[in-house]
């Protein structure tokens, strides 16, 4: 079914099948309770066979994986290792090869040196060298929308964190549903082969995982290869591949970027320095970092349906 589709096609197709509901349940901050937050939003909303799509990020940063990286202490060798790497290979060879925007190139030739091998010191340490040569989200490891010089680390089991919170969910709202953990960062399916270039671990069928390789082979070659949102994690019944992967990027889109999509770019609409961003400035914005979508059988609940939101850019 899924031969040759477009992600404009699958998510079409996840429309066609599911009605969206976004969750606004708040900036979730470390330690708060994810179960119960969300249990209160999907009271009276929630039915079977409704699959729930969480932010990966999100669920970390409650569970207290956050880091300060001002506390990482750069070395010399780390810090031209960055410059030659994002300012020179990515800004002016890789790049161009992946086709990125001028603006994200002007940003990558004057990628902040300091700053950047912190970054790029952690992820290489939780992720490896083939993760950490990506020019963004290396590792799993997040900057935007947390405040400070805090990030969000990567789950390290998101198949446990997603049967746990499917178990709390039918212990506090009665309803046994589908609970998949997603990503933003891309992953590469090509349009003719069963196959999924992934940068990271992923649950999804006919996946390879090649860490930056992925980028690059998939934004290189994209007439070949389509990009989608990081299934990492299904709990629940299986989902059929082409319906997860339109589930997974509809989610991505209706959620949004909060505050921005790199803590640069939150920091500049905040007008606070980068590492002057609280969180009582964060939580002043809206944050969706669950979707809820029902089979569109299901006609008793309320809400409206969301119109197809546009194409990332």
């Amino acid at each position: 079914m899924g031969r040759g589709l477009s992600s404009v096609d699958l998510v079409k197709l996840a429309l066609r099948l599911y009605r969206p509901i976004r969750l606004r349940t708040g900036l979730w901050r470390p330690g708060v309770d994810v179960a119960s937050r969300l249990a209160s939003s999907l009271k009276g909303v929630v039915g079977e066979g409704d699959v729930l799509v969480l932010s990966e990020k999100a669920l970390a940063v409650a569970r207290g994986l956050v880091f300060d990286e001002s506390r990482v202490r750069p070395s010399r060798a780390s810090m031209a290792t960055t410059y030659l790497l994002m300012r020179v290979a990515w800004g002016y060879l890789l790049g161009p090869l992946c086709k990125l925007k001028p603006e994200t190139l002007n940003w990558l030739r004057s990628y902040p040196i300091v700053e950047g091998a912190r970054h790029k010191q952690l992820a290489a340490s939780l992720g490896g060298l083939l993760e950490a040569l990506k020019p963004s989200s290396e590792a799993g490891v997040d900057a935007s929308n947390l405040p400070y010089s805090l990030v969000a680390l990567p789950l390290r089991d998101a198949g446990s964190v997603a049967d746990e919170v499917r178990r709390r969910l039918l212990e506090e709202v009665g309803v046994d549903l589908t609970v998949v953990v997603a990503d933003s960062d891309r992953l590469y399916h090509h349009r003719r082969l069963n196959l999924a270039l992934t940068s990271r671990r992923a649950s999804v069928e006919g996946g390879l995982y090649m860490g930056f390789l992925a980028f690059v082979i998939g934004r290189s070659l994209r007439g070949g290869f389509t990009p989608f949102a990081t299934p990492l994690a299904v709990a629940g019944p299986r989902l059929d591949k082409w319906v997860l992967l339109g589930l997974v990027e509809l989610a991505d889109r209706l959620r949004g970027y909060g505050a921005g999509r790199t803590a640069f770019e939150a920091a500049e609409r905040l007008g606070a320095p980068v590492d002057g961003v609280t969180w009582s400035m964060l939580e002043r914005l809206a944050h969706y970092p669950a979707v809820l979508f029902k089979p569109r059988r299901s006609s008793s609940v309320g809400g409206s349906p969301l119109p197809p939101p546009a194409r990332r850019p």
